[in-house]
Protein backbone atom coordinates (compact mmCIF):
# COMPACT_ATOMS: atom_id res chain seq x y z
CA UNK A 1 0.00 0.00 0.00
CA UNK A 2 2.95 2.35 0.61
CA UNK A 3 0.67 3.83 3.22
CA UNK A 4 3.21 6.01 5.04
CA UNK A 5 4.53 7.67 1.88
CA UNK A 6 1.06 8.31 0.51
CA UNK A 7 -0.17 9.78 3.79
CA UNK A 8 2.92 12.01 4.04
CA UNK A 9 2.40 13.36 0.54
CA UNK A 10 -1.33 13.95 0.92
CA UNK A 11 -0.94 15.71 4.28
CA UNK A 12 1.76 18.03 2.91
CA UNK A 13 -0.30 18.78 -0.20
CA UNK A 14 -3.33 19.80 1.85
CA UNK A 15 -1.68 21.54 4.78
CA UNK A 16 -2.69 19.00 7.42
CA UNK A 17 -0.32 19.30 10.43
CA UNK A 18 -0.83 15.71 11.59
CA UNK A 19 -2.83 12.67 10.59
CA UNK A 20 -3.12 8.94 11.19
CA UNK A 21 -4.84 6.20 9.21
CA UNK A 22 -5.72 2.55 9.83
CA UNK A 23 -6.87 0.17 7.10
CA UNK A 24 -8.13 -3.37 7.59
CA UNK A 25 -8.06 -5.30 4.30
CA UNK A 26 -7.37 -8.89 3.25
CA UNK A 27 -7.31 -9.92 6.90
CA UNK A 28 -4.51 -7.53 7.89
CA UNK A 29 -4.29 -4.19 9.70
CA UNK A 30 -2.13 -1.48 8.09
CA UNK A 31 -1.36 1.76 9.95
CA UNK A 32 0.53 4.97 9.25
CA UNK A 33 0.96 8.42 10.75
CA UNK A 34 2.48 11.71 9.67
CA UNK A 35 3.31 15.17 10.99
CA UNK A 36 2.73 16.44 14.51
CA UNK A 37 -0.12 16.28 17.01
CA UNK A 38 0.54 19.88 18.05
CA UNK A 39 2.30 22.48 15.94
CA UNK A 40 3.30 24.42 19.08
CA UNK A 41 5.05 21.51 20.76
CA UNK A 42 6.26 19.61 17.71
CA UNK A 43 5.29 16.23 19.19
CA UNK A 44 5.29 13.63 16.42
CA UNK A 45 2.11 11.84 15.35
CA UNK A 46 2.21 8.04 15.62
CA UNK A 47 -0.39 5.31 14.89
CA UNK A 48 -1.03 5.25 18.67
CA UNK A 49 -1.98 8.94 18.71
CA UNK A 50 -5.47 9.86 19.83
CA UNK A 51 -7.67 12.27 17.87
CA UNK A 52 -11.06 13.68 18.75
CA UNK A 53 -13.41 11.64 16.58
CA UNK A 54 -16.35 14.05 16.84
CA UNK A 55 -19.68 12.80 15.55
CA UNK A 56 -18.33 9.33 14.80
CA UNK A 57 -19.19 8.96 18.50
CA UNK A 58 -22.86 8.84 17.53
CA UNK A 59 -22.55 5.26 16.26
CA UNK A 60 -21.15 4.23 19.67
CA UNK A 61 -24.15 5.90 21.33
CA UNK A 62 -26.52 4.25 18.85
CA UNK A 63 -24.98 0.85 19.65
CA UNK A 64 -25.62 1.42 23.37
CA UNK A 65 -29.26 2.28 22.60
CA UNK A 66 -29.66 -0.81 20.42
CA UNK A 67 -28.30 -3.00 23.22
CA UNK A 68 -31.09 -1.64 25.42
CA UNK A 69 -33.60 -2.50 22.69
CA UNK A 70 -32.21 -6.05 22.45
CA UNK A 71 -32.74 -6.45 26.18
CA UNK A 72 -36.33 -5.25 25.94
CA UNK A 73 -35.64 -2.19 28.06
CA UNK A 74 -36.80 0.25 25.37
CA UNK A 75 -38.97 0.24 22.25
CA UNK A 76 -37.63 2.21 19.32
CA UNK A 77 -41.09 3.46 18.37
CA UNK A 78 -42.07 4.46 21.89
CA UNK A 79 -42.00 8.13 22.93
CA UNK A 80 -38.74 9.22 24.52
CA UNK A 81 -40.79 10.48 27.46
CA UNK A 82 -41.56 6.87 28.40
CA UNK A 83 -37.96 6.71 29.62
CA UNK A 84 -37.10 10.38 30.21
CA UNK A 85 -40.36 11.98 31.41
CA UNK A 86 -38.71 15.39 31.68
CA UNK A 87 -37.82 15.51 27.96
CA UNK A 88 -39.78 18.03 25.91
CA UNK A 89 -39.09 20.64 23.25
CA UNK A 90 -40.64 24.02 22.64
CA UNK A 91 -43.59 22.85 20.52
CA UNK A 92 -44.38 19.88 22.76
CA UNK A 93 -44.15 17.34 19.92
CA UNK A 94 -44.10 13.62 20.70
CA UNK A 95 -40.72 12.27 19.56
CA UNK A 96 -39.73 8.59 19.45
CA UNK A 97 -36.40 6.91 20.14
CA UNK A 98 -36.17 5.91 16.46
CA UNK A 99 -36.60 9.55 15.39
CA UNK A 100 -33.68 10.59 17.57
CA UNK A 101 -31.53 7.79 16.11
CA UNK A 102 -32.39 8.86 12.54
CA UNK A 103 -32.17 12.66 13.00
CA UNK A 104 -35.86 13.13 12.24
CA UNK A 105 -36.97 14.54 15.60
CA UNK A 106 -37.68 17.96 14.11
CA UNK A 107 -36.09 20.26 16.71
CA UNK A 108 -32.97 22.45 16.73
CA UNK A 109 -29.94 20.20 16.90
CA UNK A 110 -26.92 22.45 17.25
CA UNK A 111 -27.41 23.44 20.87
CA UNK A 112 -24.10 23.08 22.67
CA UNK A 113 -25.14 24.29 26.11
CA UNK A 114 -22.49 23.58 28.73
CA UNK A 115 -24.23 22.17 31.79
CA UNK A 116 -21.03 21.46 33.71
CA UNK A 117 -18.69 18.55 34.34
CA UNK A 118 -20.84 16.76 36.89
CA UNK A 119 -22.42 13.35 36.38
CA UNK A 120 -25.81 15.10 36.17
CA UNK A 121 -24.81 17.14 33.11
CA UNK A 122 -26.95 15.13 30.67
CA UNK A 123 -30.01 15.38 32.90
CA UNK A 124 -29.48 19.14 33.04
CA UNK A 125 -29.08 19.25 29.26
CA UNK A 126 -32.37 17.39 28.74
CA UNK A 127 -34.13 19.96 30.92
CA UNK A 128 -32.47 22.77 28.93
CA UNK A 129 -34.00 21.41 25.70
CA UNK A 130 -37.40 22.79 26.72
CA UNK A 131 -36.13 25.90 24.90
CA UNK A 132 -35.25 24.02 21.67
CA UNK A 133 -36.95 25.48 18.62
CA UNK A 134 -39.18 23.68 16.12
CA UNK A 135 -37.70 22.88 12.68
CA UNK A 136 -40.22 20.44 11.15
CA UNK A 137 -42.82 17.89 12.30
CA UNK A 138 -41.22 14.75 13.78
CA UNK A 139 -40.52 12.11 11.16
CA UNK A 140 -41.05 14.41 8.17
CA UNK A 141 -37.47 15.18 7.19
CA UNK A 142 -33.84 14.34 7.91
CA UNK A 143 -32.06 17.16 9.73
CA UNK A 144 -28.81 16.39 11.53
CA UNK A 145 -29.43 16.75 15.26
CA UNK A 146 -26.58 16.69 17.78
CA UNK A 147 -29.01 17.45 20.58
CA UNK A 148 -30.99 14.30 19.85
CA UNK A 149 -27.94 12.15 20.51
CA UNK A 150 -27.33 13.93 23.81
CA UNK A 151 -30.86 12.87 24.76
CA UNK A 152 -30.06 9.30 23.70
CA UNK A 153 -26.96 9.42 25.89
CA UNK A 154 -29.12 10.54 28.82
CA UNK A 155 -31.51 7.68 28.11
CA UNK A 156 -28.62 5.18 28.18
CA UNK A 157 -27.31 6.62 31.44
CA UNK A 158 -30.76 6.56 33.06
CA UNK A 159 -31.57 2.97 32.14
CA UNK A 160 -28.09 1.65 32.92
CA UNK A 161 -27.99 3.49 36.25
CA UNK A 162 -24.60 5.00 35.49
CA UNK A 163 -22.99 7.69 33.32
CA UNK A 164 -22.84 7.59 29.53
CA UNK A 165 -19.05 7.33 29.77
CA UNK A 166 -19.18 4.31 32.06
CA UNK A 167 -21.76 2.67 29.81
CA UNK A 168 -19.36 3.10 26.88
CA UNK A 169 -16.58 1.45 28.87
CA UNK A 170 -18.70 -1.39 30.29
CA UNK A 171 -20.75 -2.29 27.22
CA UNK A 172 -18.50 -1.42 24.27
CA UNK A 173 -14.86 -0.63 25.07
CA UNK A 174 -14.46 -3.59 27.42
CA UNK A 175 -16.11 -6.24 25.22
CA UNK A 176 -14.32 -4.95 22.12
CA UNK A 177 -10.90 -4.73 23.77
CA UNK A 178 -10.45 -1.01 23.10
CA UNK A 179 -7.22 0.32 24.63
CA UNK A 180 -6.26 3.59 22.89
CA UNK A 181 -9.20 5.82 23.75
CA UNK A 182 -10.20 8.58 26.15
CA UNK A 183 -13.48 10.16 27.19
CA UNK A 184 -12.14 12.91 29.47
CA UNK A 185 -9.23 15.31 29.15
CA UNK A 186 -7.60 13.78 32.22
CA UNK A 187 -7.60 10.43 30.38
CA UNK A 188 -6.38 11.92 27.11
CA UNK A 189 -3.22 13.38 28.67
CA UNK A 190 -2.05 9.82 29.37
CA UNK A 191 -1.69 9.35 25.59
CA UNK A 192 -0.04 11.16 22.69
CA UNK A 193 -3.13 13.25 21.91
CA UNK A 194 -3.82 15.64 19.06
CA UNK A 195 -4.77 19.28 19.31
CA UNK A 196 -7.01 20.95 16.75
CA UNK A 197 -5.58 23.52 14.32
CA UNK A 198 -7.76 26.18 12.72
CA UNK A 199 -7.51 28.93 10.13
CA UNK A 200 -5.13 29.50 7.23
CA UNK A 201 -2.12 29.42 9.55
CA UNK A 202 -3.14 26.20 11.34
CA UNK A 203 -3.22 27.93 14.71
CA UNK A 204 -3.68 25.59 17.68
CA UNK A 205 -7.28 25.87 18.87
CA UNK A 206 -7.02 27.04 22.49
CA UNK A 207 -10.10 25.29 23.91
CA UNK A 208 -9.27 21.62 23.61
CA UNK A 209 -12.51 19.96 24.72
CA UNK A 210 -16.15 20.82 24.18
CA UNK A 211 -18.81 20.44 26.92
CA UNK A 212 -19.37 17.06 28.56
CA UNK A 213 -23.12 17.59 28.10
CA UNK A 214 -22.58 16.95 24.39
CA UNK A 215 -20.37 13.89 24.82
CA UNK A 216 -22.84 11.30 23.40
CA UNK A 217 -23.04 13.40 20.22
CA UNK A 218 -19.28 13.74 19.82
CA UNK A 219 -17.71 16.42 22.01
CA UNK A 220 -15.26 14.34 24.03
CA UNK A 221 -14.46 10.89 22.58
CA UNK A 222 -10.84 10.46 21.46
CA UNK A 223 -9.40 7.37 19.78
CA UNK A 224 -6.56 6.07 17.70
CA UNK A 225 -7.86 5.14 14.21
CA UNK A 226 -7.29 1.43 14.86
CA UNK A 227 -10.07 1.51 17.49
CA UNK A 228 -12.59 2.63 14.89
CA UNK A 229 -11.35 -0.19 12.68
CA UNK A 230 -11.92 -2.57 15.61
CA UNK A 231 -15.48 -1.23 15.99
CA UNK A 232 -16.12 -1.55 12.25
CA UNK A 233 -14.88 -5.14 12.16
CA UNK A 234 -17.42 -6.02 14.83
CA UNK A 235 -20.21 -4.86 12.50
CA UNK A 236 -18.72 -6.82 9.60
CA UNK A 237 -18.75 -9.91 11.83
CA UNK A 238 -22.44 -9.56 12.61
CA UNK A 239 -21.95 -8.06 16.06
CA UNK A 240 -19.08 -10.27 17.27
CA UNK A 241 -15.78 -8.81 18.53
CA UNK A 242 -12.43 -10.14 17.33
CA UNK A 243 -12.08 -12.39 20.40
CA UNK A 244 -15.52 -13.94 19.86
CA UNK A 245 -17.42 -11.79 22.37
CA UNK A 246 -20.91 -10.97 21.13
CA UNK A 247 -21.54 -7.22 21.38
CA UNK A 248 -24.71 -6.93 19.28
CA UNK A 249 -27.04 -9.45 17.69
CA UNK A 250 -26.97 -10.07 13.95
CA UNK A 251 -30.52 -8.73 13.77
CA UNK A 252 -29.47 -5.49 15.46
CA UNK A 253 -26.51 -5.01 13.12
CA UNK A 254 -28.82 -5.54 10.13
CA UNK A 255 -31.33 -3.05 11.56
CA UNK A 256 -28.67 -0.38 12.12
CA UNK A 257 -27.54 -0.74 8.50
CA UNK A 258 -31.06 -0.67 7.01
CA UNK A 259 -32.11 2.66 5.41
CA UNK A 260 -34.54 4.61 7.58
CA UNK A 261 -34.65 8.02 5.89
CA UNK A 262 -33.29 9.57 2.70
CA UNK A 263 -30.86 12.48 2.99
CA UNK A 264 -31.45 15.43 0.65
CA UNK A 265 -28.33 16.42 -1.22
CA UNK A 266 -25.56 15.55 -3.65
CA UNK A 267 -23.83 12.20 -3.19
CA UNK A 268 -20.16 12.43 -2.28
CA UNK A 269 -19.07 12.82 1.30
CA UNK A 270 -22.74 13.14 2.23
CA UNK A 271 -24.69 9.96 2.89
CA UNK A 272 -27.58 9.11 0.60
CA UNK A 273 -29.57 7.69 3.52
CA UNK A 274 -29.40 7.20 7.27
CA UNK A 275 -29.81 4.02 9.28
CA UNK A 276 -30.08 3.65 13.05
CA UNK A 277 -26.96 5.67 13.78
CA UNK A 278 -25.12 4.94 10.53
CA UNK A 279 -24.53 7.06 7.46
CA UNK A 280 -25.34 4.87 4.43
CA UNK A 281 -23.63 5.42 1.08
CA UNK A 282 -25.19 4.46 -2.23
CA UNK A 283 -22.00 2.73 -3.38
CA UNK A 284 -22.32 0.11 -0.64
CA UNK A 285 -20.50 1.33 2.48
CA UNK A 286 -21.68 2.52 5.87
CA UNK A 287 -19.89 4.57 8.52
CA UNK A 288 -19.84 8.07 9.96
CA UNK A 289 -17.67 11.18 9.75
CA UNK A 290 -16.84 13.50 12.62
CA UNK A 291 -15.39 16.88 13.41
CA UNK A 292 -14.55 19.11 16.35
CA UNK A 293 -12.78 22.48 16.10
CA UNK A 294 -9.67 21.72 14.04
CA UNK A 295 -10.02 17.91 14.07
CA UNK A 296 -11.72 15.59 11.57
CA UNK A 297 -12.40 11.87 11.22
CA UNK A 298 -13.40 9.69 8.25
CA UNK A 299 -14.70 6.14 8.85
CA UNK A 300 -16.05 3.66 6.30
CA UNK A 301 -17.01 -0.01 6.62
CA UNK A 302 -17.41 -1.95 3.36
CA UNK A 303 -19.39 -5.18 3.73
CA UNK A 304 -18.67 -7.95 1.27
CA UNK A 305 -15.13 -6.69 0.74
CA UNK A 306 -14.31 -7.03 4.47
CA UNK A 307 -12.61 -3.62 4.48
CA UNK A 308 -12.61 -0.94 7.17
CA UNK A 309 -10.77 2.38 6.96
CA UNK A 310 -10.46 5.08 9.62
CA UNK A 311 -8.50 8.29 9.24
CA UNK A 312 -8.14 11.37 11.46
CA UNK A 313 -6.39 14.70 10.98
CA UNK A 314 -5.90 17.89 12.94
CA UNK A 315 -6.27 20.83 10.57
CA UNK A 316 -5.73 21.93 7.01
CA UNK A 317 -7.94 20.70 4.17
CA UNK A 318 -8.93 17.28 5.50
CA UNK A 319 -11.27 16.70 2.55
CA UNK A 320 -8.14 16.67 0.38
CA UNK A 321 -6.84 13.69 2.36
CA UNK A 322 -10.14 11.94 1.79
CA UNK A 323 -10.04 12.60 -1.96
CA UNK A 324 -6.35 11.80 -2.45
CA UNK A 325 -5.84 8.95 0.02
CA UNK A 326 -8.95 7.45 1.64
CA UNK A 327 -11.15 7.08 -1.44
CA UNK A 328 -8.34 5.65 -3.62
CA UNK A 329 -7.51 3.16 -0.84
CA UNK A 330 -11.12 2.01 -0.77
CA UNK A 331 -11.14 1.60 -4.55
CA UNK A 332 -7.92 -0.42 -4.44
CA UNK A 333 -8.90 -2.71 -1.57
CA UNK A 334 -12.53 -3.32 -2.58
CA UNK A 335 -12.61 -2.98 -6.36
CA UNK A 336 -15.62 -0.67 -5.97
CA UNK A 337 -15.76 2.41 -8.18
CA UNK A 338 -16.30 4.81 -5.31
CA UNK A 339 -17.58 8.18 -6.58
CA UNK A 340 -15.17 11.10 -6.44
CA UNK A 341 -16.09 14.20 -4.48
CA UNK A 342 -18.60 16.30 -6.46
CA UNK A 343 -17.36 19.11 -8.71
CA UNK A 344 -19.26 21.84 -10.58
CA UNK A 345 -20.46 21.02 -14.10
CA UNK A 346 -18.35 22.53 -16.89
CA UNK A 347 -21.29 24.55 -18.24
CA UNK A 348 -23.86 24.90 -15.48
CA UNK A 349 -27.28 26.04 -16.69
CA UNK A 350 -28.64 29.36 -15.52
CA UNK A 351 -31.48 29.07 -13.01
CA UNK A 352 -34.29 31.27 -11.85
CA UNK A 353 -33.12 32.37 -8.39
CA UNK A 354 -36.54 33.55 -7.21
CA UNK A 355 -37.69 30.25 -5.58
CA UNK A 356 -34.44 30.02 -3.60
CA UNK A 357 -33.63 33.61 -2.63
CA UNK A 358 -34.19 34.64 0.96
CA UNK A 359 -32.95 34.33 4.50
CA UNK A 360 -32.65 30.99 6.31
CA UNK A 361 -32.01 30.94 10.06
CA UNK A 362 -30.56 28.16 12.22
CA UNK A 363 -29.40 28.12 15.84
CA UNK A 364 -25.71 28.61 14.95
CA UNK A 365 -25.80 30.67 11.75
CA UNK A 366 -27.88 32.56 9.22
CA UNK A 367 -27.68 31.94 5.47
CA UNK A 368 -28.67 34.66 3.00
CA UNK A 369 -29.35 33.55 -0.57
CA UNK A 370 -29.38 35.95 -3.51
CA UNK A 371 -29.06 35.85 -7.31
CA UNK A 372 -25.52 35.83 -8.76
CA UNK A 373 -24.55 35.50 -12.43
CA UNK A 374 -26.94 32.71 -13.41
CA UNK A 375 -26.59 30.96 -10.06
CA UNK A 376 -26.78 31.93 -6.41
CA UNK A 377 -24.66 33.80 -3.91
CA UNK A 378 -24.92 32.28 -0.44
CA UNK A 379 -23.63 34.24 2.52
CA UNK A 380 -23.06 32.50 5.83
CA UNK A 381 -23.29 34.73 8.91
CA UNK A 382 -21.97 32.82 11.93
CA UNK A 383 -23.51 33.12 15.34
CA UNK A 384 -21.64 33.47 18.61
CA UNK A 385 -20.72 29.79 18.92
CA UNK A 386 -19.32 29.52 15.40
CA UNK A 387 -17.40 32.76 15.87
CA UNK A 388 -15.80 31.29 18.99
CA UNK A 389 -14.65 28.33 16.87
CA UNK A 390 -12.90 30.54 14.35
CA UNK A 391 -15.67 30.86 11.74
CA UNK A 392 -16.06 34.15 9.87
CA UNK A 393 -18.74 35.62 7.63
CA UNK A 394 -18.24 34.33 4.12
CA UNK A 395 -19.91 34.47 0.72
CA UNK A 396 -19.61 32.04 -2.16
CA UNK A 397 -21.11 31.65 -5.61
CA UNK A 398 -23.06 28.45 -6.17
CA UNK A 399 -24.04 27.00 -9.54
CA UNK A 400 -26.74 24.48 -10.37
CA UNK A 401 -25.76 20.84 -9.88
CA UNK A 402 -28.94 18.78 -10.17
CA UNK A 403 -32.57 19.01 -9.12
CA UNK A 404 -32.71 21.64 -6.39
CA UNK A 405 -29.05 21.12 -5.46
CA UNK A 406 -26.28 23.66 -5.97
CA UNK A 407 -22.50 23.38 -5.68
CA UNK A 408 -19.90 26.01 -4.81
CA UNK A 409 -18.03 27.26 -7.88
CA UNK A 410 -14.77 27.47 -5.93
CA UNK A 411 -13.19 24.78 -3.80
CA UNK A 412 -12.58 25.48 -0.12
CA UNK A 413 -10.87 23.23 2.44
CA UNK A 414 -10.27 20.61 -0.24
CA UNK A 415 -13.82 20.27 -1.58
CA UNK A 416 -16.74 22.01 -3.26
CA UNK A 417 -19.51 22.55 -0.73
CA UNK A 418 -23.08 21.70 -1.75
CA UNK A 419 -26.54 22.77 -0.61
CA UNK A 420 -29.98 21.44 -1.48
CA UNK A 421 -33.23 23.33 -1.18
CA UNK A 422 -36.29 21.48 0.12
CA UNK A 423 -39.27 22.87 -1.76
CA UNK A 424 -42.81 23.44 -0.59
CA UNK A 425 -45.38 24.79 -3.12
CA UNK A 426 -42.63 25.83 -5.53
CA UNK A 427 -40.62 27.81 -2.97
CA UNK A 428 -37.60 26.77 -0.90
CA UNK A 429 -38.86 26.06 2.60
CA UNK A 430 -35.44 24.88 3.82
CA UNK A 431 -31.82 25.32 2.89
CA UNK A 432 -30.44 21.85 3.52
CA UNK A 433 -26.72 21.34 4.13
CA UNK A 434 -27.10 18.28 6.32
CA UNK A 435 -29.26 20.37 8.59
CA UNK A 436 -32.66 21.61 7.45
CA UNK A 437 -32.44 25.38 7.95
CA UNK A 438 -35.93 26.92 7.72
CA UNK A 439 -36.75 30.03 5.78
CA UNK A 440 -37.02 33.00 8.13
Amino acid sequence: MELSRRLDEAARAHGVPGAAVAVYAAGELHEAATGVVNADTGVETTPDSLFQVGSTTKVWTAALVMQLAEEGLIGLDRPVTDYLPEFSVADGAVITVRQLLTHTGGFDGDLFEDTGRGDDCLDAYVRYLKTAGHVHPPGELFSYCNAGYCVLGALVARLRGTTWEQAVRDHLYGPLGVTHAALFAEEAVLFRTSAGHIGPGNTVFPKWQMPRSNAPAGSTMCQAPRELVRFGRMFLAGGVAADGTRVLSEETVAAMRAPQVDVPGVSGLLASAWGLGFELFDWGAFGHDGGTPGQSTFWRVVPGADVVIAMSGNGGAFAGLIADLALPLIRETTGIDVPALPVPPESPPAVDPAPYAGRFEGPTAVWEVAAADGGLEITMIPGELMLSMGAARSSARYVHHSGHSFIAAEREDGMHATVTFVMRDGVAAYLHNGRAVPRA
